[in-house]
Formats: C-alpha cells, sequence, structure tokens
C-alpha cells in the first residue's frame, strides 16, 4: 500500500507548479529554517571521523584539490592516477573500458583494477587514498552487456510497490559490485510536472508522494540499511539522490529554470530527499538546472544551507557532467563558485587537468577557503570509509567481484519479470478481450515486439540507447519471443512479423509500438503527440482491426501521449512504459492459463495523468482545470468492464509542432516543417515524392533502402541547395554542449565534381558551412553509409546555436547524386577534430 507522506497543505500546491510568464518570480534564496530538519547521527561515526583527522593531516593541498575531481574514462588514463591524486572517476554514458560498449565484465573488473592501483601507487609519504568509480546504473547496471535491466522509474512509479524498489536496488547493487565499480548514480527523485522532458521516464511520478515512499528503499537497496551491519557490507554500493533540486519544474526544458516559489521547491520538488537523507544517502547530486535564474550547482543558499545545515545531509555532494560551466563566469576548466557555493566534487569530461591546475592556484589564493576545502574532502573522505574502500583492497579481491553469474542471474530477472508485471497499465478493454487465450493463433506485430533496445529505452547499454545490436542484451528477452514462448507451451500458434502481414488470419493481434530510445535532452518535445511525423503504427493498427481481427495494443513510451487515433483502432489497449529486460512479464498478464483464468491481473496505476489533447503536458491531479483522459491512479483489471468510447483525434490548432525525432526520414521532414530545393535565388518547396529547381539544377526523386521510397534521391548538374528548415528556431546549445552530431545517412550514386558543404542557419541569415567533399569522394560509390559532423563544427563567432531556423543546408556546386535515407542529431563515435574536409 502507497503511504501518502507529504500532508494536505504540501499536495495542494500541485496546483501552483508553474509560474506563469506574467509573475515575477521570487528570488532565488532559500530560507533554511523553512525546511525540514533531519538527523541523521549514524553516518556521523566518531572514530571514522578520527581516522580522516589523521589522514587529512598528512595530505598536501594538491592531494586535497585532487580528491574534488572526478573525471570521465574517456579522459583520463589509469596511468593519470599516479601524478593526479583524483577523487573519482566514471563513465560517462558512453563512455566504457577501452572505448567499447559491448565490453565484457571481466574487461570493467580489468580496468577498475587499474585506476584503483594508480590512485594507491605512492611513495612520497603522503596517506594513500583510493579512488571510486561512479555510473549511471540507473535502470540496473544498464551499461553493462547481459546485466538485468528493470523497467524505468515512471513503470515502477504505476507498480506502486515500495518493498518491490529495495529488491531492485539490492540487485543493482549486486551486478554493480561484480563488475568491481563502487557508486551508482541512483536514485533519480525528480517529480516531473511537465511530461515534454526528455527525462520524464526518470521520474516515478508527477506526485510527490510516490517519490517520496520510493526514495529511502532504494537507497537502502543500493547501501544495505543504515544503522545495521548490512550497511555498504560486500555487495553494496554507494547512491546518488538527484538531481537536487527542481529539475522536474523546468517547462519540460532539459536543464531549464524551475520559476516556481520556495513553497512548491520545498514541498513538491525535495519531497523525495529526506526519506533519501534519512536512509543514509552517502552522495547527492546537484542539477543542471536553474532556480528562479539562478544555476542549483552555484545556490549557497539550498546546496550549504539548506541541504547540507538543515537538513542534515553529512555526506558530499557532486555535480553533473560539467554542470559548474555553465555557472555565470564559470567555464569548465574554472569554478570556485561552485565550490564555495557547497559543490564538493567536479563532475568533468574534457580538460580536467587545467580544471585541477586552476582550483589549486584558487585553494592556494584563498579563492577557494580552506575551511571549505578542508570540509569537502572530509564528506569525501567519510563517504569513502563509510563504504569500506579504504578497506576493501583491489576491487577484484572484493567478495562480489568477479562473480559475473550475478549478473543477470535467473533470480534476479524474476524480480525484474515481477516488475514488468506490475508496471504495466490497462487503458482499454473493450469487449473485454483481454486475456488473450493462448491456445490459439495469435499473430505478434509492430517494430518494438522484437527490439530488446526500443523496450529498454535510453541509458541501456549505450547513453541515448540507441543502435545498440542485439548482442548487446544477451540474458534478455524480448516481447515478442516471450509471447512465443507462452503460447507455444500452452499449445497455440504464435507468428511475428513487423509489417502485420499473415498467411492464415489470426485470431487475434497483438502489436507493439512507440517511441524510440532516447535520453535527456534528445527526448525534450514541442507536444505529447505520439510520432507527428509517421503514422505507420496507426495504420498497421487500421489494418488489421479493418480485417476483423481483435487488436490489443501494447505501447512502449517515455511518458504519457496522446494517442487517440491508436486507441480508437485498438480493442484493447496497455501502457507499457519501458520495460526493460523482461519481455516475458508482458506475456504473464496478457495471455490466459489454458482454462481462461489470467496467470496474473493487472495492478499497475498512472503514476502520470494521461492527456486527452497533445497540448497538455502540464497536467498534473491538483491542478486547477484538471481534465485528463485518464486520471492520476486510473489503470483497469480484469474484473473492470469498461469501455472507453470513441476518443476525440482532433489535432489542436497552432499547437507547437517543433522537431521531435529526426530532421528527415522516410522522406519527410517533421510536420509544419519545410524541405526546400534552392538555386538562383529560387526556392521550391517539396510536397511530394519529387520536385525540382526552377533552373533544373537539382532533381529529387524517390529511391528505395528498407521500404518503396523511403529515401530521396537528390542529383545536382550545378550549384544548387537542399535546406530543411523549422517553423521557429531552435535553441541547440544544449545539443552542442552534449557533443551530439548532424548524422547524414547517405549513399554516393555519382561522385561530386564540385565543392560539396553541409551547414546550418540561424534567425538573422547567418549560416556557417562544413566542407565535406573529401569524404563523399572517399565514399564507395552505391554504399550506404553515415557522416557524422559535430555540432559544435557548426558554432562560430556570428552563427549562434541559440536560434537556428535552418537546421540542414545542403549544397554541392558541382554535379553530384546523393541519396539521403536520413538526417538527425545524435551521438557518434567521431575524430574530435572531425569538422569536415576537401
Amino acid at each position: 500500500m502507497l503511504k501518502i507522506s507529504l500532508g494536505l497543505a504540501a499536495t495542494a500546491l500541485l496546483a501552483t507548479t508553474t509560474a506563469t510568464p506574467a509573475q515575477t518570480p521570487p528570488q532565488a534564496t532559500a530560507h533554511p529554517d523553512q525546511w525540514p530538519k533531519i538527523s541523521v547521527p549514524q553516518t556521523i561515526v566518531p572514530t571514522v571521523e578520527a581516522r580522516i583527522d589523521k589522514i587529512m593531516a598528512r595530505m598536501s593541498i594538491s592531494d586535497k584539490v585532487g580528491q574534488l575531481i572526478q573525471a570521465d574514462i574517456a579522459t583520463v588514463k589509469p596511468e593519470d592516477l599516479v601524478t593526479y591524486k583524483l577523487g573519482s572517476v566514471l563513465n560517462g554514458g558512453n563512455s566504457s573500458p577501452g572505448n567499447d560498449e559491448l565490453a565484457p565484465p571481466s574487461e570493467w573488473l580489468k580496468t577498475a583494477d587499474a585506476y584503483y592501483d594508480a590512485s594507491m601507487k605512492r611513495s612520497d609519504g603522503h596517506p594513500k587514498i583510493p579512488m571510486i568509480w561512479g555510473t549511471d546504473a540507473v535502470h540496473g547496471n544498464n551499461n553493462l552487456i547481459g546485466a538485468t535491466l528493470f523497467p524505468h522509474n515512471i513503470g515502477l512509479g504505476a507498480a506502486r510497490d515500495p518493498e518491490l524498489m529495495q529488491e531492485i536496488g539490492q540487485v543493482t547493487a549486486a551486478e554493480t559490485a561484480a563488475a568491481g565499480l563502487d557508486w551508482s548514480f541512483a536514485p533519480t527523485l525528480a517529480v516531473v510536472q511537465d511530461d515534454r522532458w526528455g527525462r520524464t521516464y526518470e521520474s516515478y511520478s508527477e506526485d510527490p508522494a510516490i517519490v517520496a515512499d520510493y526514495a529511502g528503499r532504494v537507497v537502502t537497496g543500493l547501501q544495505g540499511k543504515l544503522g545495521t551491519k548490512a550497511f555498504m557490507a560486500p555487495g553494496h554500493v554507494i547512491a546518488t539522490a538527484k538531481h537536487f533540486l527542481g529539475d522536474g519544474g523546468t517547462g519540460g526544458k532539459d536543464q531549464g529554470d524551475a520559476r516556481v516559489s520556495e513553497e512548491v521547491l520545498r514541498d513538491i520538488h525535495n519531497a523525495g530527499y529526506p526519506p533519501a537523507i534519512k536512509a543514509g544517502a552517502l552522495t547527492i547530486m546537484t542539477s543542471f538546472s536553474s532556480w528562479n535564474g539562478e544555476k542549483m550547482v552555484a545556490n549557497k543558499s539550498l546546496v550549504t544551507d539548506v541541504l547540507k545545515k538543515q537538513m542534515g545531509f553529512n555526506g558530499f555532494v557532486v555535480g553533473d557532467w560539467n554542470a559548474h560551466a555553465q555557472v555565470p563566469g564559470c567555464s569548465v576548466t574554472d569554478c570556485p563558485e561552485a565550490i564555495n557555493a557547497g559543490l564538493d566534487m567536479f563532475m568533468v569530461s574534457g580538460d580536467w587537468k587545467t580544471l585541477y591546475k586552476n582550483t589549486l592556484a584558487e585553494a592556494k589564493s584563498g579563492k577557494i577557503p580552506m575551511t571549505r576545502l578542508n570540509d569537502a574532502v572530509r564528506r569525501i573522505l567519510r563517504v569513502k570509509m563509510l563504504a569500506g574502500v579504504f578497506d576493501a583492497g583491489r576491487p577484484s579481491s572484493r567478495p562480489y567481484a568477479g562473480k559475473f553469474d550475478l549478473i543477470g542471474a535467473p533470480e534476479h530477472r524474476a524480480i525484474a519479470r515481477k516488475a514488468v508485471r506490475e508496471s504495466l497499465v490497462l487503458l482499454k478493454n473493450n469487449g473485454n478481450i483481454l486475456p488473450l487465450n493462448p491456445t490459439g493463433n495469435i499473430l505478434v506485430a509492430g517494430e518494438g515486439a522484437n527490439d530488446i533496445a526500443q523496450q529498454s529505452g535510453g541509458w541501456s547499454i549505450s547513453w541515448q540507447g540507441t543502435d545498440v545490436p542485439p548482442r548487446g542484451f544477451p540474458n534478455a528477452q524480448s516481447i515478442w519471443s516471450g509471447l512465443k514462448q507462452e503460447i507455444e507451451s500452452a499449445g497455440g500458434h504464435a507468428q511475428y512479423s513487423a509489417d502485420g502481414s499473415f498467411t492464415t488470419k489470426p485470431d487475434a493481434a497483438i502489436v507493439v509500438f512507440g517511441e524510440k530510445p532516447y535520453a535527456e535532452f534528445m527526448g525534450d518535445r514541442p507536444n505529447l503527440e505520439f510520432s507527428p511525423g509517421d503514422k505507420s503504427s496507426l495504420a498497421l493498427l487500421k489494418k488489421l482491426k479493418g480485417e476483423g481481427i481483435p487488436v490489443v495494443a501494447v505501447f512502449l513510451s517515455g511518458r504519457p501521449m496522446w494517442v487517440n487515433a491508436e486507441m480508437n483502432a485498438s480493442d484493447a489497449f496497455v501502457a507499457a512504459f519501458l520495460p526493460g529486460s523482461e519481455g516475458g512479464g508482458v506475456a504473464d498478464v496478457l495471455l490466459a492459463k489454458k482454462d481462461g483464468a489470467p496467470h496474473y491481473d493487472f495492478t499497475g496505476k498512472l503514476s502520470f495523468s494521461w492527456p486527452k489533447r497533445p497540448d497538455q503536458y502540464v497536467l498534473n491531479r491538483r491542478d486547477a482545470n484538471y481534465d485528463p483522459l485518464f486520471a492520476f491512479g486510473y489503470g483497469l483489471t480484469y474484473a473492470d468492464h469498461r469501455s472507453v468510447p470513441q476518443l476525440d483525434e482532433t489535432r489542436p490548432v497552432g499547437m507547437d509542432m517543433g522537431a521531435s525525432g529526426p530532421f528527415f526520414t522516410k522522406g519527410r521532414v517533421p510536420m509544419n516543417w519545410t524541405l526546400s530545393l534552392m538555386s538562383d535565388g529560387n526556392a521550391q518547396a517539396v510536397t511530394g515524392n519529387d520536385a525540382r529547381t526552377a533552373n533544373g539544377a537539382l532533381v529529387m526523386t524517390g529511391v528505395d533502402r528498407n521500404a518503396q521510397e523511403d529515401s530521396r534521391r537528390f542529383t545536382w548538374s550545378g550549384p544548387a541547395t537542399v535546406r530543411i528548415a523549422s517553423p521557429k528556431p531552435l535553441d541547440l546549445r544544449r545539443q552542442t554542449n552534449g557533443e551530439l552530431s548532424l548524422v547524414v545517412d547517405y549513399r554516393v550514386d555519382s561522385t561530386p565534381t564540385g565543392k560539396v558543404v553541409i551547414g546550418m542557419g540561424a534567425a538573422g541569415g547567418t549560416t556557417s558551412m562544413v566542407p565535406v567533399t573529401g569524404a563523399l569522394k572517399a565514399a564507395k560509390p552505391g554504399q550506404w553509409s553515415s557522416l557524422a559532423i559535430p555540432l559544435r563544427c557548426f558554432e562560430n563567432a556570428t552563427m549562434t546555436m541559440a536560434d537556428v531556423n535552418a537546421p540542414v543546408l545542403l549544397t554541392s556546386q558541382g554535379t553530384l547524386t546523393l541519396s539521403v535515407s536520413k538526417i538527425e542529431l545524435a551521438s557518434a563515435q567521431v575524430p574530435m577534430n572531425a569538422c569536415g574536409g576537401e
């Protein structure tokens, strides 16, 4: 049973979680005496503090500054730690041992040993302080092939099962410890109020009570129960409550600004932190975001006065990925303001050596006071002491290390499968067609049915969760595989086709579809309409239903979405969110036993309100004029006999239709965008599969790659440009700072005879062009390939990435025939100097 952890006065604030543009936001200075007062004496142990005193007395100032830095393994080598005694390393979203995302667990453990050994190598009389390795193990140890992947937090919120959260924490800790790692950057405690945000799936709920009820349980699962011998015993890892504070209130924009009152910040967005601190969370990560215009990482009133002093947090505060660089006056390599505000450890990717050098100089000069430096170092050493790493020895020598049979162990997968069952929410079951008879002939269709990467979502092997091959999930089971296994074991017949084709008419069809994987800002959306530029899933549902086949839709998504049309085309509709590696959990609930009784009933209840319109992205249960399609807490069971009527499919007029996916795919640009062919100052807007400029210098035709005319061939006979334009300027600064690239999937059909450039244009007419002639000339004709240009290559003194209105400009000065299947922003492995060439 869910325990309501907040009072009525606090929950009533949900009606005012955002300030309107007409309001003047309050000052970003907190009043500590108005916040919860928490005492966690178990994290202050006299013997530990005495030991820290002795160590710190022997540390040089350079040793102390080193402890303040956590560097990404993509930019720091083990041998660097012989000279620079850094406090920590991490593997960022796209970092892995040997730059191999599919590195086996043994390589992770070997690499952990290498960093540890280097950190402990010294003979100058100063103390040996072990480094610790942090990782984004946010739904299991999701960076590791073969690991158990649990449903993302949005699905777990629907499960309403705090005890299960503790079990998930325990499994995640064991599988992380088996690889030799010390520290998980979880749990995320965001209380998301605007579902357009790309991290919505990392939130348990729009309701602070659910977040509060889960926070301590996950921390206890990861670290062990505070005050007992289990706390930080072998098989446990350091937990991180994140992102402090207000990241769920930024208006659906990643790294945005929470324009809310202190009361809302305290009672809504802070809900999970008191129970996490009471459970003994050893680290807390500050948010990229701001509160009323002030970056959280530099907000002393919140980080020091509220979190550390008033709320009694005795662990250490770590920053997010280069977040300190966003503080006014700071850069990636220099930010004393963050340390002075209460940050204890920088998380840095890139030039960490210069950050170390500058921080050391500022500590020596007194710009960072010695009392603040010593406090940060004491907190870091305290966590390392409590975590046992001072006495644990090399990672490979620890009790759980090398127990690779724990990674994806059957008992762990059974817990994850249970989590899948409990996270499914039945939104529609007209005619009570579910559960399905497993002894019949069942068609399984849709591109998501046999795609473990799609059912797992972002933060799965890779940062964005995209382009992960099946071998990246050796212990996992797809939804199709789980259904097939259960149907055939019952004596029925299962057939799969992504496009819904069949030879024998099935008794029923299960169609699995939804959002493609994304993480963070790549998932930010302008509205909640599902796939506005690609209605292939809707067409599939309509096709099957039109043939008189009962249709069950299984929807994979990281948030509630406007799917009225898809729901109308289905007899039953299941919100599966992002279930992770155990697709068999879907079969457990959808299929009946041979006698017709269900194996398991639906128990999941919505932890986020479901919109009836695509522009209802701020939709929280105590908002004024609350008008959802399905309210918070909704979820049918097999005992319910409720029909969902025909739903309104009308798209609101004037709704923001900014890009929510690729700039160009399947021959189309996003809705309300334009594709034009330009030459001699004239532009020809493209409305079909074929087009040409007025002077014939550029001709476009349809061409096949994976399906009929799913790509376009551009043939130049003279100077001309392909232009893709957005209806309003795009702010791509976050994407540029996130080290993303403009990726073009292309095929050279005839090599260029003149200069070819790819560029972007900004409002005001400025452009930035990158030469790609050499790459196209080097490409093998007739062979599909990808070209990735880092976004930073387009940013210069005259071109700002804050107002890009033409994200694609492709120009050839001579003859060229080039076929293009997709253009998108994505993470890509490219050399750091890969900004084009002739």
